[in-house]
Formats: structure tokens, C-alpha cells, sequence
């Protein structure tokens, strides 16, 4: 396991880190270590999940030494602009908006979002987001903050109410409590995250996949500072290699009965 530096701490190695890189190739990671099964801490401290096995993977692969940082999801882009770290993998989609700001490597998965709700609630959402809207006016969806999905909700639903979280697992609470009629999220971190756990009992998927570019973006990347293209194409190769030599389906296969790759 690598080691994990606190937001502070790592702020005290920055100014060693870009250095570091450029001689040894140290490269800090931020990750959020708040959304399972991609990014969690487990009941030792330490930092498990899909993210952190193909983070590791990757650095393996790149000849890397690679340290995590912890961030809350609303601070990590910014976090990854004043140089706390030097890239973020944290499930982080690659969209047109955030691409603005950062640079992107290729997708390392994708998966679709989805809404969750309670069994008594189940109802019939069309595909279509007008018709959707209108069936869902006036309930309220639990999404986390800063995310795609916060997004989503606000330009296509604007008849529900948004309760807006700091992380997912608040968002799923509440919902188990009856504080909100549904949520939000990437699917794959509901149903593992969520509806496979004792507090999802009752619950379910309702309504389509939702992965519309516009919004979803092009799967999850790696977030690069921009200007920082050898670590782009450093993290790119490595994802190449791992995809060819069986290292990413070993991964998967730990976490997943499923390809969450996706297509080409």
C-alpha cells in the first residue's frame, strides 16, 4: 500500500514534489476515499478501492513512485491547481467543462448513471428528459456536490428539489431515511456503494441509464495541471499497458462481474 499524506502534509512536500518528479518521478495522487467501491478508507486507515488498485497499477506500470493525498471531492480540482498533487484519480469524468481547466488522460471506465429510490416508490421514467422531469416534479434528489450529477439534475430536471451533499455515502443515508425521495449517482458506486449494503435493503434502480457526453463526459480520467504533458502521456501509456497485459482485467475482476471498461 502506498502511503497516504493528509492535505496538509502534502502541502509541506510540494515543494520538493515537482522536482521529485522530474528526477525520480514522485508523483503525488489526490483522491476523494469517499466513494466505494472506487475510492474508500477502510476500517485500518488505509485507502482501498478500484481507483487506488489502478492508481497503483499505473505507477507500477509508468515507473512511478506514487503517494496519495485525501481530499474532499468539492476541493479536489482546486487542490490539484495550487499543487497539492500532481494528478487526481477519484472516478473523476472527463467533461468539455472541467477539460477547460485540466487536462485529461484517456478513460480508465465507464459506467452510467442512474436514479435510486425506495421499493414503495418505484415508478415508470421515460428516457426522455422533458417527460422525466414531469414525473418527477416536485420529489426531491439527493445528489453529491460538484459533481456531474449535480449538474445533470439542474439543467434537465429543473422541477425537482436538489439536496445537494458533501459526499455520496451522506446522500445514500438520507435517502435511506427517508430524507429524500431518490438519488443520483453513478450506478455502479449505488449498487456496491449502496443497494448491496445493509442500508439498501428496500431500495433500488429506477428509471434509464443516463450517460449523455454533454454532461457525463467520455468515462473517467486521470485530471492533469495543464502543461504537464509528459505526465499525460506518462499515466496514457501506463493505462495501454495495463489494458494489454492483463494487470486492468485482474482488477476488475476483484471488484466487478462485469467489464466496467466499457466499449472502444
Amino acid at each position: 500500500m502506498k502511503k497516504i499524506l493528509s492535505a496538509v502534509a502534502a502541502v509541506a512536500a510540494i515543494g520538493l514534489s515537482t522536482q521529485a518528479f522530474a528526477d525520480d518521478h514522485a508523483v503525488l495522487i489526490g483522491t476523494e476515499g469517499a466513494y466505494p467501491p472506487f475510492n474508500s478508507i477502510d476500517a485500518d486507515g488505509n485507502l482501498v478501492g478500484f481507483d487506488i488498485d489502478i492508481a497503483n497499477a499505473l505507477c507500477d506500470a509508468a515507473g512511478y513512485e506514487c503517494e496519495f493525498v485525501v481530499q474532499d471531492w468539492d476541493g479536489i480540482i482546486p487542490g490539484l491547481l495550487a499543487k497539492k498533487y500532481d494528478a487526481i484519480i477519484a472516478s473523476m469524468s472527463i467533461t468539455a467543462e472541467r477539460a477547460e481547466i485540466v487536462d485529461f488522460t484517456g478513460k480508465y471506465y465507464s459506467t452510467p448513471a442512474k436514479f435510486i429510490t425506495s421499493n414503495d416508490m418505484m415508478m415508470d421514467i421515460p428516457g426522455d428528459y422533458a417527460g422525466a422531469n414531469e414525473v418527477l416534479a416536485g420529489k426531491k434528489v439527493g445528489v453529491q456536490r460538484a459533481t456531474i450529477h449535480e449538474n445533470f439534475i439542474r439543467d434537465n430536471f429543473p422541477d425537482l428539489e436538489i439536496v445537494v451533499y458533501a459526499t455520496q455515502d451522506e446522500a445514500n443515508l438520507d435517502l435511506a431515511n427517508g430524507r429524500v425521495d431518490l438519488v443520483m449517482a453513478d450506478s455502479v458506486a449505488l449498487d456496491e456503494g449502496f443497494l448491496q449494503t445493509a442500508d439498501g435493503e428496500g431500495f433500488g434502480f429506477v428509471g434509464p441509464d443516463y450517460d449523455d457526453p454533454q454532461w457525463h463526459g467520455d468515462g473517467a480520467g486521470i485530471a492533469i495541471r495543464k502543461g504537464e504533458e509528459d505526465l499525460v502521456a506518462g499515466f496514457n501509456a501506463a493505462i495501454a499497458q495495463i489494458l494489454a497485459d492483463g494487470t486492468y482485467q485482474a482488477i476488475n475482476d476483484k471488484y466487478f462481474d462485469f467489464n466496467v471498461y466499457g466499449s472502444e
